[in-house]
């Protein structure tokens, strides 16, 4: 285990750098993430990478470490309700909403390897033929370079295609690539992929009619969280929607955002008035 002397470089490191607040309980797993990367550094030991960080200061090597710390676990359509959403209430509020411009876009804030914005781009082509004719961006951003190479690629090895994925979309989206699997073109042509820090200043980001920034703030301390929804305010068009994760929400940091509620979830939406404003929209069998 890092000594806490160690701990609390990293601490500060990975906070500075990423916003993300590691707790002293989570020292197993400094350790389990980081002994690897000591190993490649040509240290014994996360002591030992921590000494190279510090008589090193390059950002190359606290870049990696940044991201050996950042959590991925992703899968197609994860949870479910957030595309039915998409499907059955978002998109086609949307589509009369853009009917002059005919122009939809779509953020991914994690993407990880891809699969949540692979997953939005396969409802829209799913369920909305008529967009073939609008202009549909879907851009996808993550803090990790590396996950953001494999989302590019698009290949995805048999248990991540097995968690998630309606066996249906397998055959339709992806071809066999000697043991992964591949995915189609016509998907992958719809979205594109940046490097971008939620704690960083976000350079030339569109104006979004739908954002998904789910499972991420969890990670932020209270100011960072703020912060990051002061700025969205920014993006999210009027009449856009926020998607946050089942553990998130806007309420008690940020009073701009009114709460949707369609099924199962709870959605967000930008205020038109101050006071607080929460829409309920009938479920969809």
């Amino acid at each position: 285990m890092p000594s806490l002397e160690s701990m609390s470089y990293l601490q500060a490191l990975v906070y500075r750098r990423s916003g993300i607040v590691l707790e002293n309980e989570k020292d197993y797993l400094v350790d389990s993430r980081l002994s690897p990367l000591a190993r490649d550094a040509g240290v014994s030991s996360v002591d030992e990478l921590v000494a190279k960080l510090r008589r090193e200061p390059g950002p190359e090597l606290a870049q990696r470490v940044v991201e050996a710390m950042t959590t991925n676990e992703t899968l197609f359509f994860r949870d479910a309700h957030p595309f039915e959403a998409l499907r059955h209430h978002f998109v086609p509020e949307l589509l009369k909403a853009r009917a002059q411009e005919r122009s939809l876009r779509i953020w991914s804030a994690a993407a990880a390897t891809g699969q949540e914005p692979y997953s939005i781009a396969i409802t829209l082509l799913e369920s909305f033929p008529e967009l073939a004719s609008w202009n549909v961006r879907i851009l996808a951003t993550d803090l990790n370079e590396a996950v953001l190479d494999r989302a590019r690629l698009a290949r995805y090895r048999e248990l991540e295609v097995n968690r998630g994925l309606p066996q249906q979309y397998l055959g339709k989206y992806f071809t066999r690539a000697g043991g992964e699997w591949e995915l189609a073109p016509c998907v992958r042509e719809m979205v594109s992929f940046r490097q971008l820090n939620l704690v960083e200043p976000w350079a030339e980001l569109p104006a979004c009619d739908i954002v998904f920034m789910r499972n991420v703030l969890i990670y932020f301390d209270s100011e960072t969280k703020c912060a990051i929804l002061r700025r969205l305010r920014h993006v999210l068009r009027p009449d856009g929607f926020l998607v946050l994760g089942g553990a998130e929400t806007t309420t008690n940091l940020d009073d701009a955002y009114g709460s949707v509620r369609v099924g199962a979830g709870v959605y967000y939406q930008l205020k038109s008035t101050p006071a607080d404003s929460t829409r309920t929209v009938p479920r969809v069998a």
